[in-house]
């Protein structure tokens, strides 16, 4: 009984950090603007000009087949690995001070934070579903596999919130912060599939690309939107790596929430 009340608890906590943070894009409209316009220049620019030029072969379907989980995983990416500056801006005013002396415990601070960034993502994944049907790219829309999709996409920028919050919470300056997380970008979108096949990389860079967990997230994400594709490594095994990643990193986020009090 005990037990089923203390989680009962804890919810209701992860809830309420859930709540404030959607609050804060609720009362920023331009934020969410920014969060869909730009998967939108991908698809429309990057996006149908390789298609046009058609340099990359892909296994069937167009190229804009191909980019469009790719653009959704990266956009998602993009905003997900900056989150943590919220955490830095907090401490500087002294919110941060007032949710930590609160009951809750750090582990719902930290998984609230990450379930509030997922719910976000959501408007992001609506803006490439609805682009991609004006592009005649072939989507699956079967409820089954949108959902699954919208799954995850949180699961994505969980673990990338989360990773940025461990950042946040080793350094101290939000513009060491934004020099770190601009820097991170470009391996994580660029070694991996979301821009070509895994079976077209270089060697190097395909040993790179399997200890990268986006390359698991956008190979589920392909095998869900896009009709007639498969998941390269089953979907079963990327959503489970990917579960296991986010994992480890609430766990090690929720280890250095303290230190940012001293």
């Amino acid at each position: 009984m005990q037990n089923r009340q203390g989680a009962a608890a804890s919810l209701k906590k992860v809830a309420a950090i859930i709540q404030a943070d959607l609050c804060k894009l609720r009362h920023d409209p331009i934020e969410l603007f920014m969060r869909m316009i730009q998967p939108a220049m991908w698809l429309l620019l990057f996006g149908t000009a390789m298609n046009h030029i058609n340099p990359i072969h892909v296994q069937s379907g167009s190229y804009l087949d191909f980019i469009a989980p790719g653009v959704l995983a990266q956009s998602v990416l993009f905003v997900a690995i900056f989150y943590g500056i919220a955490l830095i801006w907090e401490r500087d005013s002294g919110i941060l001070y007032k949710l930590l002396v609160t009951p809750a415990p750090r582990s719902c601070l930290v998984i609230g934070r990450a379930l509030g960034a997922g719910i976000r993502s959501l408007c992001q994944m609506t803006m490439i579903y609805l682009l991609s049907l004006l592009l005649g790219i072939h989507l699956n829309l079967d409820p089954v596999s949108i959902g699954c999709v919208a799954l995850m996409v949180m699961i994505v920028a969980a673990i990338f919130s989360t990773f940025s919050l461990i950042v946040a919470s080793i350094v101290k300056k939000r513009e060491r912060f934004m020099g770190i997380g601009q820097l991170l970008t470009m391996p994580f979108f660029f070694a991996s599939n979301a821009l070509y096949p895994i079976d077209s990389m270089p060697a190097w860079i395909h040993t790179l690309s399997r200890v990268n967990p986006l390359t698991y997230q956008v190979d589920a994400l392909r095998a869900l939107m896009i009709q007639g594709e498969t998941a390269h490594f089953g979907l079963a095994f990327d959503f489970g790596v990917s579960l296991l990643i986010f994992l480890v990193l609430a766990s090690i986020a929720t280890k250095l929430y303290p230190r940012i009090l001293y």
